[in-house]
């Protein structure tokens, strides 16, 4: 039998302990939940497309992505999108709608408590 070791790559690795720590010290169990969707193998990592994003948010909201923005479709309105990772093309498609593109830890830094932030996957 295999023994699950999870993410290899350090930088995941350090974003999870990171949202885990985070989760325990401001109560937010929305961060141990990004955590746990990062701990999947690669291949079950979720993908979001920039035409998901303007589907299922409105003006100003918070989305956090636990894993990676592709840039299909687009987006009519300004969002703040949080991710492990982004294309180029999503990355430049979220900005010129006016919305900001931050990573995990940014995002945690700007809303702790995890309020009004939405998980898309």
């Amino acid at each position: 039998m295999v023994k699950r070791t999870g993410p290899t790559n350090p930088l995941t690795r350090k974003t999870i302990r990171f949202l885990r720590k985070a989760s325990k010290r401001y109560g937010a169990p929305i961060w141990r939940r990004v955590a746990e969707l990062l701990e999947k193998p690669t291949r079950q990592r979720i993908e979001v497309n920039v035409s998901k994003i303007n589907r299922y948010t409105s003006n100003g909201e918070y989305v956090v992505v636990p894993g990676k923005v592709l840039g299909a479709g687009h987006i009519d309105h300004p969002v703040v999108v949080a991710a492990l990772s982004f294309s180029k093309s999503a990355a430049d498609k979220i900005r010129a709608a006016g919305g900001r593109v931050l990573s995990l830890e940014q995002m945690v830094e700007e809303r702790p408590d995890g309020s009004n932030v939405k998980i898309l996957g």
